[in-house]
C-alpha cells in the first residue's frame, strides 16, 4: 500500500491549491462568516470547481465521472482545508454522489448528472440526534397505494439549506431505506447556525407523501449502501482536517521562528522544540492513516469501515492536539479575532463532531475489529 500521493494525484493537488488560494483564500470564509449568504459558500467558485471537474473525479467513465479515485479527491479535500474553502463537495458529491451511484435506476441516474455537472445539488438527511448515531433512526417510512409517506425530524443536515432536493435515510420494511425528496415547502427547514458558519439544516417530515419513484434501491435494503457512503465522506472530512491542521502547524512554525522574547526567538526554547517535534510526528502518522484509507476507497476488497474510523479517529485526537498548541504557543493572540487560528480552530471543531466523533470511532473500530 503507498503511503504518499503518486504523481497524478500530487498533480491534481497543485491545481487545487492553485486555484484555492487565488479564488478561495482565507478570506473569503471570513468575509462569509461576517455576511452570510442563503448557502453560505460562494456559488461562482463552486461552479468553478466542478468546471475543474472535481464533481467527477470519483465516478466511473460510464457514468460520466473522470474515474480518478479517491485518492485524488482526497488531494482536493486536503486542500480545501487548508484554506477553509466551503462548498458542497462533502454533502453532495461524496455523500450524495456515493448513494445514487450504488442504489440509482437507469431514470434516476439524472440526478447524479446533474451533481456533477453542477444543475442540481443534494443533501444527506441522517441524524436525528446531538451525536451521530445512524443505527438509531426514528424517522419512518410507510408504504402507500401510490407511494411512501415520511415522518420523522433529521438534524445537522450538511448543507442542507436551500439544496434542489434531500436523500433521506428511514426505516421501513424492518430496515433502512433512503429516498429522493425534492426541495418542497412542504418540508419544514430551519437553519442551523455553527460555530464554523456553514451551511447546516434541521429537517421535519409531517406526512410527507413521496411517489414509488423516489425510492432508491430496494426497500428496507439500504443500510450497507448508506455505511459506504457515510465512510466516503468521513475519508473526506479526515482529508480536510487533514489540510486545516498542516496549515495551523505551518503557521505556528513561522510564528516560533520570528516572535521575540527576552531578545531572543522563543523557537529557540528546547520546551517549544519538543512540544513542536511531538506535533510533527503527530502529523505525519494522521497523514498515512488518511492516504491509506483513501487508498482503501478504490480497492473492492478493502476493510473500508475500519480504515475509515481509524482514520477519523486519529484527525480527530490529532487536530485536538495541534490546534490546540497552535493556540497556546500564539500566546493571547492566538484567541484572538485578528488571527486566522480561530477561523481554522471552529472549523476542525465541527468536523471533528460531524459524521461521527473521536470517542464513536473508537468504538465502532473495536466492534469492527476480527
Amino acid at each position: 500500500m503507498s503511503m504518499v500521493y503518486s504523481e497524478d494525484d500530487r498533480m491534481l493537488a497543485d491545481t487545487a491549491e492553485e486555484f484555492l488560494s487565488a479564488q478561495s483564500p482565507v478570506a473569503a470564509q471570513r468575509a462569509l462568516r461576517d455576511k452570510p449568504t442563503a448557502v453560505n459558500f460562494d456559488e461562482k467558485i463552486w461552479q468553478q470547481m466542478l468546471e475543474l471537474g472535481w464533481g467527477a473525479i470519483t465516478f466511473p467513465e460510464e457514468l460520466g465521472g473522470l474515474d480518478f479515485g479517491y485518492k485524488g479527491m482526497g488531494a482536493i479535500f486536503e486542500a480545501m482545508g487548508k484554506h477553509l474553502s466551503a462548498s458542497p463537495m462533502l454533502s453532495s458529491v461524496t455523500l450524495c454522489g456515493s448513494l445514487l451511484q450504488q442504489l440509482a435506476n437507469a431514470e434516476q441516474q439524472t440526478w447524479l448528472t446533474a451533481i456533477m455537472s453542477g444543475e442540481k445539488r443534494l443533501a444527506l438527511a441522517v441524524d436525528e440526534h446531538a451525536r451521530h448515531d445512524p443505527d438509531s433512526m426514528q424517522t419512518t417510512a410507510t408504504t402507500a397505494v401510490d407511494g411512501f409517506v415520511l415522518n420523522g425530524k433529521k438534524t445537522m443536515v450538511i448543507d442542507g439549506f436551500s439544496p434542489d432536493g434531500w436523500i433521506v435515510a428511514a426505516q421501513h420494511n424492518a430496515g433502512c431505506s433512503v429516498f429522493i425528496v425534492p426541495f418542497s415547502e412542504q418540508v419544514k427547514v430551519k437553519r442551523l447556525n455553527l460555530i464554523d458558519a456553514r451551511n447546516y439544516a434541521e429537517l421535519t417530515f409531517n406526512d410527507l407523501k413521496l411517489p414509488a419513484e423516489a425510492l432508491l434501491g430496494d426497500a428496507g435494503n439500504s443500510l450497507k449502501a448508506l455505511q459506504q457512503a457515510l465512510d466516503l465522506g468521513r475519508l473526506c472530512l479526515s482529508a480536510e482536517m487533514l489540510g486545516a491542521i498542516k496549515a495551523l502547524f505551518d503557521m505556528t512554525i513561522e510564528y516560533l521562528k520570528v516572535r521575540e522574547q527576552f531578545g531572543v526567538k522563543i523557537g529557540t526554547f528546547q520546551a517549544l522544540q519538543h512540544r513542536a517535534a511531538r506535533c510533527y510526528v503527530e502529523l505525519e502518522l494522521a497523514q498515512s492513516c488518511v492516504i491509506a484509507a483513501l487508498s482503501d476507497a478504490d480497492k473492492a476488497d478493502a476493510n473500508l469501515a475500519s480504515s475509515a474510523s481509524l482514520a477519523k479517529w486519529k484527525l480527530s485526537k490529532v487536530a485536538d492536539l495541534i490546534s490546540g498548541e497552535a493556540v497556546q504557543m500564539h500566546g493571547g493572540i492566538g484567541v484572538t479575532d485578528e488571527l486566522d487560528i480561530g477561523l481554522y480552530l471552529k472549523r476542525i471543531r465541527v468536523a471533528q463532531m460531524c459524521l461521527g466523533d473521536a470517542d464513536y470511532h473508537q468504538a465502532r473500530f473495536a466492534a469492527l475489529a476480527p
